[in-house]
């Protein structure tokens, strides 16, 4: 009865799997600490580098972070620089903070062919542009236009919310283009949030996706 669900949880173990992979039994809640304060802090420290998602494995002896990006190249450095510093500043955060660490904290990245359709990259490309004080209709136009360039996206959702323009009173705009059916469990719909930071306060983005529909099960009959 109108209660809002966040797209990503409404479809975990259908055609979604968790972020976070593993099983603890006696130190649960100290491992979920770890993966929350590390994935909070990896997308703060990577703000601008496009990451569309982190995903966390964890073993007895072992911590894989695997990350997806549409700029490797930033991240990963010269002859894998960037991820050895990114792996000491991480081991760094974690001990600061007295997170268990693993033996091992092993970071790797992937490249993502077409970040158009991925609405966490979307949605910093947005924040970027609104940082720069560009209009913000103009700014949503261009990334409906963008995005449905994309062979993969079949419709997409924007929705800005604060002081739009640098109006004394706070509202919200949204424009969609295509189709976005939230209650069909089989629809590829991915969501993002993000936060554009303006001298006048920060403005909410909200993106949703839709990249067609998953049968899974079909396909593996």
């Amino acid at each position: 009865m109108s209660h809002t669900v966040h797209p990503y949880s409404f479809r975990l173990g259908i055609i979604r799997d968790w972020k976070s992979r593993w099983f603890g039994k006696k130190d649960y809640s100290q491992l979920l600490e770890g993966d929350v304060v590390l994935r909070e802090w990896l997308v703060k420290h990577l703000r601008g580098s496009y990451v569309g998602e982190i995903s966390i494995e964890r073993s007895p002896a072992q911590m894989h972070v695997s990350m997806k990006t549409s700029r490797p190249g930033l991240l990963i450095g010269k002859k894998g620089e960037g991820i050895e510093k990114l792996r000491a500043d991480a081991i760094r955060f974690l001990r600061r903070k007295k997170i268990v660490l693993p033996r091992e904290l092993k970071i790797s990245v992937q490249e993502l062919n077409s970040p158009e359709s991925h609405a966490s990259i979307v949605a910093q490309m947005i924040a970027e542009d609104l940082e720069r004080r560009l209009p913000f209709r103009r700014v949503i136009k261009r990334t409906l236009d963008k995005s449905m360039a994309n062979r993969e996206v079949e419709g997409i959702k924007v929705k800005l919310s604060g002081r739009l323009g640098g109006a004394e009173m706070s509202r919200k705009e949204w424009l969609m283009k295509g189709r976005i059916p939230l209650q069909t469990l089989r629809a590829d719909i991915d969501f993002a949030r993000e936060r554009a930071h303006l001298p006048y306060g920060d403005i909410g983005i909200k993106v949703w996706i839709y990249r067609g529909e998953k049968f899974e099960k079909n396909n593996e009959r």
